[in-house]
C-alpha cells in the first residue's frame, strides 16, 4: 500500500461533512500493516481487500483515509486516531489497543464510530 501526504478537500457524506486527503505528489511508501498518517493511493480493489474507503481523524483534527484496505489484517495506527468511518463493503472492527487488542467496536459497512471515540487499530472483514 502506498501512502501520501494529504491535501484536504471537503466532501459531504451521509449528512455529515468529512474531509478527505488526496495525493499531493510522490512520497515514501509505508508497510501495508501499518496505517500511517497519510492516505492510500487510489486504485482498484484486489482480491483480499475491503473495497471502498476507511476514514478517521488524526492529530490536530487532520482527516485521513485509506482506500481498499487489506481484508483480515490488523492495521495499527502510528498516531492518535478517532472518529472511524467505514466506507468499505466489509464490516470493520476498531480496537482501543494496538495489534487489535481490547474491547472491539464493530462498524458495519457505511457506519461510523462516535466522533471522539479513539482507536489504535482496525481489522476488516468478518473475524
Amino acid at each position: 500500500m502506498r501512502f501520501f501526504r494529504p491535501v484536504l478537500a471537503a466532501v459531504a457524506v451521509a449528512g455529515c461533512t468529512l474531509a478527505f486527503a488526496v495525493p499531493a505528489g510522490a512520497a515514501g511508501t509505508a508497510k501495508a500493516d501499518t496505517a500511517r498518517a497519510g492516505t492510500a493511493r487510489a486504485g482498484t480493489a484486489r482480491a483480499g481487500t475491503a473495497k471502498g474507503w476507511f476514514a478517521w481523524v488524526g492529530p490536530k483534527g487532520a482527516p485521513f483515509f485509506v482506500e481498499n484496505p487489506p481484508d483480515g489484517r490488523c492495521l495499527t495506527m502510528s498516531q492518535e486516531s478517532q472518529g472511524a468511518h467505514n466506507g468499505t463493503v466489509l464490516p470493520a472492527t476498531v480496537y482501543p489497543q494496538k495489534e487489535c487488542k481490547g474491547t472491539p467496536l464493530h462498524l458495519p459497512p457505511g457506519h461510523h464510530a462516535p466522533r471522539n471515540a479513539p482507536f489504535a487499530s482496525v481489522k476488516f472483514g468478518s473475524h
